[in-house]
C-alpha cells in the first residue's frame, strides 16, 4: 500500500471518533485539507463537534463522508492484505482514499471540487442536517460509504421507531393482581413480526430488526415498564411504514420516531460496476448538493463488528475510481443515466 495512504490511515483510526467524540478527527482532516491548499470552513454543529467543508475554488463536485463510527472502538492494526481498525472501512479509509484524490487531481492542475465530511451519521445524522444548509453550488455529491468499489444504484431508507409499554407492579407469585409490560411489548413485537413488508423491484424487501429489548427490574416483580428499539429498512415512502405500523400498535404503547428517511434511487453510469445497498447514508439528508454519486472501497459486511477491515488493494483502486468520478464530472466527460 502507497506508505502515504497507510500513514494517512493509521492516523485517521488511531482517533478514536465514535459518535458524540467527533472533534479531534474532524480537528485533524481539516489541518490536513488546510495544508493541502484548501479552504477550510469548521461547521459547528453541537458539544465541540464540527463539519468540515473544504473548497478550491468554487466547487462544482464535492467528495463526502462521514467522521464518525460506532462504538467500541478498537486501534489500527494491519497485515500483508488488510487494515483493521475501528472506521477502517466505515469510513475513514474512505476518508483517506478520498483526500488522496484530491491530492492527484490538484497535482493535475485541477480545481473547483471539494470536501465535506460531517459529524452524526451514526447516530441521527445531525452533522447531514446541519450542512445541508451550507450554501454551496455543488452540482455532483460523490458520496463514500462501502459499496466494494460498485457504483450503488439504489439505497434503503430508514425508520427509527422506539416503542414504551407501561404495566402495573405486583408480586409474581400473584401475577394477576399486576400487568405486566412486557407481555404487553412482546404481544406489540409479535404483530410487528408477523406485519407483510413491502418490496420494490430493485431495492427488495423490507426488512425489521428488534434491535434493542428491556424492561423490568427484577426476576420476582411483575414488571411496569419495559421498551424497544425498532428499525426497518424501508423500500418505500418511509412515512407510510411508519402509519402502518402506528396503526397496528394503536393505544396499546407510546411510540417515538428517532429517525427516518426515504430511500434512495441513484444514477447509472457507463463503465462502472454496480450494486444496490440494503443500508441508509446521509445522501437523503443532503439535497441541496447536487446529483449524488454513491461509491467506497470496502465491504459493509464488515463495518460494526469487531473485525472491521479494509482490503488494501481495495483502498488503492478507490483512489483511482474517485479521481476519475470528479475528473470526468470537472472536464464534462462523465454522464449519468
Amino acid at each position: 500500500m502507497n506508505p502515504t495512504l497507510s500513514l494517512l490511515l493509521r492516523q485517521l483510526i488511531d482517533l478514536d471518533s465514535t459518535t458524540g467524540k467527533e472533534a479531534s478527527v474532524a480537528e485533524f482532516v481539516s489541518n490536513c485539507l488546510d495544508r493541502m491548499g484548501f479552504r477550510v470552513l469548521r461547521q459547528s454543529v453541537s458539544g465541540g463537534r464540527f463539519n468540515v467543508f473544504a473548497t478550491l475554488g468554487d466547487p462544482v463536485v464535492v467528495f463526502s463522508s462521514h467522521l464518525d463510527t460506532v462504538p467500541d472502538y478498537f486501534p489500527f492494526s494491519e497485515d500483508d492484505q488488510f487494515v483493521y481498525g475501528r472506521g477502517a472501512c466505515d469510513a475513514k479509509g474512505i476518508i483517506a482514499a478520498q483526500i488522496l484524490a484530491g491530492k492527484k487531481l490538484l497535482e493535475e492542475g485541477l480545481s473547483d471540487f471539494g470536501f465535506l465530511f460531517v459529524v452524526g451519521e451514526e447516530n441521527g445524522s445531525d452533522g447531514a442536517k446541519a450542512a445541508n444548509a451550507l450554501p454551496n453550488r455543488c452540482r455532483h455529491l460523490i458520496h463514500g460509504e462501502p459499496t466494494e468499489n460498485k457504483l450503488a444504484l439504489g439505497s434503503k431508507g430508514a425508520l427509527r421507531i422506539v416503542i414504551e409499554t407501561e404495566g402495573k407492579s405486583a408480586h409474581s407469585a400473584y401475577p394477576e393482581s399486576g400487568e405486566s409490560a412486557v407481555l404487553k411489548l412482546l404481544d406489540i413485537l409479535h404483530d410487528l413480526r408477523e406485519m407483510p413488508m413491502p418490496v420494490d423491484s430493485l431495492l427488495g424487501t423490507a426488512t425489521m430488526n428488534i434491535g434493542t429489548l428491556g424492561g423490568g427490574n427484577r426476576a420476582n416483580i411483575v414488571p411496569d415498564r419495559a421498551r424497544s428499539e425498532i428499525f426497518f429498512r424501508t423500500v418505500t415512502d418511509s412515512g407510510t411504514v411508519k402509519a402502518h405500523v402506528m396503526q397496528l400498535i394503536g393505544s396499546r404503547a407510546v411510540c417515538r420516531t428517532e429517525f427516518e428517511c426515504n430511500p434512495v434511487v441513484l444514477d447509472r453510469m457507463e463503465g462502472f460496476d454496480t450494486t444496490v445497498v440494503s443500508y441508509t447514508t446521509d445522501i437523503p439528508l443532503l439535497a441541496n448538493w447536487g446529483r449524488p454519486i454513491l461509491l467506497g472501497p470496502g465491504s459493509i459486511l464488515d463495518a460494526h463488528t469487531s473485525h472491521e477491515k479494509i482490503s488494501k488493494m481495495e483502498l488503492a483502486r478507490g483512489i483511482v475510481l474517485y479521481q476519475r468520478l470528479c475528473r470526468g464530472f470537472l472536464m464534462g466527460e462523465t454522464t449519468t443515466e
